[in-house]
């Protein structure tokens, strides 16, 4: 293990490592490191196993003993990072109990389920963000309420918003890419302050990093400028909800083509069985993708959010969009997820629900014929209304312990039922006015 992160390291002429891992709430704990002392403490590499057991607050919800549990370091995740000169950051996994635990880990196993069935995964992630004129002292000065908007006369790729701030979305962009990030692309979308990344298609594992330290770049970069970029799903009337797609494409491990393309770039058979594992496992398990409290704010009626399990080829507004294609192109959108869904988890439920459907030869569903976002088709499986009813289903789910561990399923549920919990008393401001005075 030394001699490959003193190679990864020598490639990059790294001397500052930022090495640790994400967690639930996709947030990265670190550790900063000069070589010399990164390398002595990879020898006997350890972390707080408390990331397995607390929530988006720092709150402890489960676990009954805590201690620095070995951790196994990733070379192949090294990567630059820019924050400041000779830097990289790596992933380190906790390795001992609570390695099951884990959203990479959880990842991987489905990627290594594709291994065994003969594929290799290609995915990529689109986020929107939006931009907000507020410092990080400045949204607590206000109680996160009245916040300045960042280009508030922006409309929907509007031309004349990406030429205003283009200064600013360029240093984001070099911001993101000096993270090492596939970025595709990055431009302005509907909505005061909204900004669409959109990742380029790599290697699954890889391509749930990427977007986990592509949200690590925007956040910072904006904190830079004195901003703020919220991927929170719904900030209010004032604003769209805002998400984050995962696209799917599976190739044959011998030959690399891809499966989902058919010669009359109709959705191929065997993307047909995809989707046909995804309707069945996925509202059972929807926890995964979308674990906070206001993510299913975003899936209110009225928006462009579906509210079921649908899928058609081409149109944006159901849950599992086909891209048919005669060549390499063609892929599966899965369109629900919300801006700050957990990355790894997500891949993980879309990537583990479609290879089931495979595994069972399920043959491919009738796809949506009305696809206006609230409809809810005969035979669809509603998802769920809020996050305590999504933790009761995963915890239920006999689908969801069989391919994603019932160890895994049981420690995620407590985590959504503490953070629905953490909520549950919460009044808002709208609240008031409309019960306040009977």
């Amino acid at each position: 293990m030394t001699h490959a992160l003193t190679a990864a390291l020598d490639a990059l002429n790294a001397e500052i490592v930022h090495v640790g891992q994400f967690d639930y709430a996709s947030v990265f704990r670190e550790r900063r490191l000069r070589r010399p002392q990164f390398l002595d403490w990879a020898t006997d590499a350890r972390f707080a196993n408390v990331l397995a057991y607390w929530d988006s607050a720092d709150n402890l919800y489960g676990g009954d003993a805590f201690y620095t549990e070995t951790v196994e370091i990733d070379p192949s995740s090294m990567r630059r990072n820019p924050s400041e000169p000779g830097a990289v950051t790596v992933i380190a996994e906790l390795s001992g109990a609570a390695k099951e635990l884990m959203p990479r880990e959880v990842l991987r196993r489905q990627i290594d389920r594709a291994a065994a069935m003969g594929f290799t995964v290609d995915a990529a992630f689109e986020f929107e963000v939006i931009v907000l004129d507020e410092t990080d002292t400045s949204v607590r000065e206000k109680g996160f309420a009245g916040l300045a908007k960042f280009a508030p006369d922006n409309k929907c790729w509007s031309g004349a918003t990406a030429n205003t701030h283009a200064a600013f979305i360029a240093g984001m962009e070099a911001e993101i890419l000096g993270h090492d990030v596939a970025l595709y692309g990055l431009g302005v979308e509907l909505g005061p302050g909204c900004l669409e990344a959109t990742l380029g298609a790599t290697e699954g594992l890889r391509a749930a990093d990427d977007a986990a330290f592509f949200r690590m770049a925007a956040r910072s970069y904006a904190r830079k400028m004195g901003k703020t970029a919220s991927f929170m799903p719904y900030l209010g009337a004032d604003y769209p909800g805002i998400g984050g797609h995962c696209t799917v494409s599976l190739r044959d491990k011998a030959t690399g083509k891809n499966l989902f393309s058919d010669p009359e770039a109709k959705t191929s058979a065997l993307a047909g069985s995809f989707i046909a594992g995804m309707m069945q496992i996925v509202p059972q398990a929807f926890a995964m993708c979308t674990s906070t409290v206001n993510a299913y704010r975003r899936l209110a009626p009225g928006s462009w959010a579906p509210k079921s399990l649908t899928w058609a080829e081409y149109p944006f507004t159901v849950a599992v969009r086909s891209a048919p294609h005669a060549g390499d192109r063609a892929r599966l959108e899965f369109r629900v997820p919300p801006a700050d869904c957990n990355p790894y988890l997500t891949l993980a439920l879309m990537l583990g629900a479609g290879l089931d459907g495979i595994e069972r030869q399920l043959a491919t569903p009738a796809p949506a014929t009305a696809t206006h976002p609230d409809v809810v088709p005969e035979g669809a499986q509603r998802f769920p209304r809020d996050l305590a009813e999504a933790a009761d289903r995963l915890d239920a789910s006999a689908d969801a312990a069989r391919l994603f561990g019932q160890a895994f399923c049981q420690n995620f549920a407590a985590a959504c039922r503490a953070e629905y919990a953490s909520l549950a008393k919460a009044v808002s401001a709208e609240e008031r006015a409309r019960y306040l005075e009977g």
